[in-house]
């Protein structure tokens, strides 16, 4: 085509001729430069609007881009582009797909066929410049799940109980089949090693019972804590008070269920030693087999859930405990503890769970009811801290067809990634390892 294509809106032609000064006019005359593209905003696309193009001058072929991909299944057939130059050109005109458009200023054009350029020629026709433009559409769907089996089995034998915590910026699993504790240490989830035998662990060690606060791992067992920094060689040390159980590593601390004065009472450990923390459950708390997680509330305060397990008495729970701290909080050193369902009975009692906190949400895996049914496959999911559960869409969020049904699984969120580790059924245990993205987690 042989003439080159007026200007694209008359409204641009205004604003870029704004009274100058003779010189800068005649400067101006001779630059041939595309300042900004953007589309015009259109209410079926929502994407359109917030995207962003940055315009990068070159030697040759200027190119125009999105940083950020436009909002995933928005669609680019039907878009009307806009441009701002640095002055008023003498022409203007698009390639697409080897055919040159004519634009009128409200064109409604189709930017799926690429590629695609835009040649300005300079008001004096001096200068000619051209640019590509690409616009980027997001082709994963940001709200998908995308999970991957890392490891088939990391164990050649069959262990019962098994529990993987973070130590440094490794994976270790630590198991025992009744016999043996045994601990197995991975740097990605897909490749392990075995690292030997746990010794200085009492007899009748539970190994799920074991909370690393990433670099130090610990067991507590009647009146004695046992610490370890390579799971292999374990030392323990006298404590002021009976341990039931580890609950977990929070605001800087291992916290336990103790006993004291023949009532439960939760204590955290503090430079080895263990400190009271005035804090003693009103109900029934679990002794085994429950979920915990951390993360900063809305109110950002420091937050833990404990959920569900076992009573001493061997009743399948329907608990939710917050324990949370603020410095605003007068008794108990800034500590508090609430249990959700005495004001949000409908909660299905549960055992064997593993929870995380994840793109904003709790995300619940695994476990079984009170009548030992297994929960199944379905990720339950909490965008309100605790308080209401419901399943996560399975379009979505659906674990892989090789991932059975399970309970007494471990999970840990790292690097944007959720891990799933082992667990057992009613038949069999299981030491296989997912991970599990959500894809728009890090855009």
């Amino acid at each position: 085509m042989k003439r080159f294509l007026y200007l694209l809106s008359i409204t641009a032609v205004l604003l870029c001729a704004c009274s100058r000064s003779t010189e800068t006019t005649q400067v101006n005359r001779s630059l041939a430069q595309l300042k900004s593209f953007y589309f015009v905003k259109n209410d079926s696309m929502p994407g359109l609007a917030k995207a962003v193009f940055t315009v990068e001058e070159r030697n040759d072929t200027g190119l125009v881009w999105n940083r950020d991909s436009i909002l995933y299944g928005t669609s680019l057939k039907r878009v009307v582009p806009r441009f701002t130059f640095a002055a008023t050109p003498d022409a203007a005109y698009l390639t697409m797909n080897d055919t040159i458009h004519v634009l009128t200023g409200y064109d409604t054009l189709d930017f799926t066929k690429t590629p695609i350029y835009l040649t300005i020629r300079s008001a004096d026709k001096s200068n000619i410049k051209t640019y590509e433009i690409r616009a980027t559409v997001h082709q994963a769907d940001p709200d998908l799940y995308t999970w991957t089996q890392l490891s088939a089995g990391v164990l050649g034998r069959d262990d019962c109980d098994q529990r993987v915590v973070e130590t440094g910026s490794d994976f270790t699993m630590l198991t025992s089949n009744g016999f043996d504790l045994r601990a197995y240490r991975s740097a990605d989830g897909a490749s392990w090693e075995d690292v030997g035998t746990m010794k200085g662990l009492p007899a009748g060690t539970k190994v799920r019972q074991i909370v690393s606060n990433g670099t130090k791992m610990y067991y507590g067992q009647d009146s004695m804590v046992y610490t370890s920094t390579d799971a292999v060689t374990w030392t323990g040390k006298k404590v002021s008070h009976p341990i039931t159980t580890l609950l977990l590593y929070w605001n800087q601390h291992v916290w336990a269920l103790v006993q004291n004065n023949k009532k439960y009472e939760l204590a955290y450990i503090e430079q080895d030693t263990l400190k009271l923390s005035g804090l003693q459950p009103k109900a029934d708390f679990p002794v085994s087999d429950f979920g915990t997680v951390c993360f900063i509330s809305s109110s950002l305060r420091e937050r833990a859930m404990i959920i569900g397990g076992f009573a001493e008495n061997g009743l399948a729970l329907n608990t939710r405990w917050n324990l949370e701290y603020s410095s605003h909080i007068k008794e108990n050193n800034g500590y508090r503890l609430q249990e959700y369902s005495q004001d949000r009975p409908s909660f299905k009692s549960m055992t064997g769970i593993s929870i995380v906190y994840y793109n904003n949400q709790l995300l619940l895996f695994g476990g079984v009811d009170g009548n030992m049914t297994y929960l199944g496959r379905d990720v339950l999911v909490s965008t309100d801290e605790g308080l209401n559960w419901t399943k996560a869409d399975t379009t979505k969020n659906r674990l892989p067809e090789a991932y059975q049904a399970r309970q007494k699984l471990s999970t840990i969120v790292r690097e944007n990634s959720i891990f799933i580790f082992g667990g057992e059924d009613s038949e069999q245990t299981y030491s296989d390892v997912y991970r599990g993205r959500l894809n728009s987690i890090d855009w």
